[in-house]
């Protein structure tokens, strides 16, 4: 019998919302930024999310482990024993953030094995919440309004609606949309930071999301499970789906796409 992870969906999503609190009363005044070891940034608002996703999820589930962005000391030989954990970014899209651009979300996700069966994506500028648990149903919730079931939608050639990262564009981005121009035509492209562009795929507003740069699984894992649920898809370059808790909690590169069966690999290095 499959575990009922819809149960965990709502406190969830609740769980964000207050971590999205912490990270407006930061955001509305002036903050200090710091480097990480990596050196990516850091602000006060990273770390407040992180403590109160980290406290609401040991009330919420105390026997289920959490792994958190803002936490990540816990050896491979300790996450490969877990069946189940938290994954969580607390503020994706640092960078976002710091530019104030209102382009930054709250990840929370539950790993099942090596896969995402239940994501929440919060924006806490516009009180979106985006989220799905192991269903054919993802749902969008606005801001103090409804919730709706949300789709992918099927790419069948022409003008396409491409999604890229704002902060991390490349040239092999720039050489898979020439490919896609000289065969399908001049496309639309919308750069947005932090997991927002999965989730633009996930609601039918983007066809395809070319990630050819680097990313960590907090980034992924509960937009992952968004499109997925949404009819869309998550998979390497070589149309392997993501998998989660590895010994490098580096992903891969990959690419998002919606529903339906087209081929993006042809646009990618050494295709065609």
């Amino acid at each position: 019998m499959k575990n009922n992870f819809e149960r965990y969906r709502l406190p969830a999503v609740e769980i964000a919302r207050l971590a999205g609190e912490r990270i407006l009363e930061v955001y509305r005044q002036e903050f200090d930024t710091y480097k990480k070891a990596d050196l990516s940034p850091l602000t006060e608002a990273d770390m407040a999310a992180h403590r109160v996703i980290t406290a609401a999820l040991a009330e919420l589930t105390p026997d289920i482990p959490v792994l958190s962005e803002e936490a990540t000391t816990i050896d491979y030989q300790t996450r490969a024993s877990w069946q189940r954990f938290w994954l969580v970014d607390p503020l994706d899209g640092t960078k976002e953030f710091i530019k104030r651009n209102g382009e930054f979300t709250v990840n929370i996700a539950l790993i099942e094995g090596d896969r995402p069966v239940l994501g929440v994506v919060y924006v806490p500028v516009t009180g979106i919440a985006y989220s799905a648990a192991q269903t054919n149903c993802a749902w969008k919730q606005e801001a103090n309004g409804p919730t709706r079931p949300i789709r992918a939608r099927a790419y069948h050639g022409g003008k396409a609606m491409v999604v890229a990262s704002r902060s991390h564009a490349g040239g092999a981005v720039d050489k898979f949309l020439a490919r896609l121009r000289a065969r399908e035509g001049e496309h639309e492209t919308v750069n947005m930071g932090s997991s927002l562009k999965l989730c633009l795929v996930a609601e039918g507003k983007a066809d395809i999301y070319p990630r050819l740069g680097p990313t960590c699984e907090w980034d992924t894992a509960a937009a992952h499970c968004v499109v997925e649920a949404a009819g869309g898809w998550v998979k390497d370059l070589q149309m392997h789906p993501l998998v989660y808790n590895k010994p490098s909690l580096l992903n891969p590169w990959f690419l998002v796409g919606g529903a339906g069966g087209y081929d993006w690999t042809v646009y990618l290095d050494g295709a065609g």
